[in-house]
């Protein structure tokens, strides 16, 4: 039973609901020893941010972690990372490019 909406949790819904109400933000930050990483923010609990971390992972062919509310991936993925993210059931309208930046 999810704990949420009170259905089963093959009929449960909050996870779909809450994918459609973000704006997820994806950028590239610069760290040290000229390290790129890729960050996925603004993805809320809801949309059970381990699983989404474990698959791109797996599409990227890359380490990365979930702490702190963001996904950070090793290396530089942007290009591909909206693609990807509509696979997962995202919409183009909600996945938002950013920049590089130096973190």
């Amino acid at each position: 039973m999810c704990p949420n909406c009170g259905l089963p949790k093959e009929l449960c819904v909050c996870e779909t609901i809450a994918k459609e109400s973000e704006k997820i933000r994806v950028s590239v930050e610069n760290r040290r020893f000229g390290k790129d990483v890729t960050v996925v923010e603004n993805i809320s609990a809801e949309m059970n941010p381990q699983e989404i971390t474990k698959k791109l992972k797996q599409k990227f062919a890359c380490g990365g972690t979930f702490k702190n509310g963001r996904i950070e991936l090793q290396g530089d993925h942007l290009a591909r990372a909206e693609s990807v993210l509509v696979g997962m059931g995202f919409t183009k309208e909600q996945i938002e490019k950013g920049g590089r930046r130096r973190a």
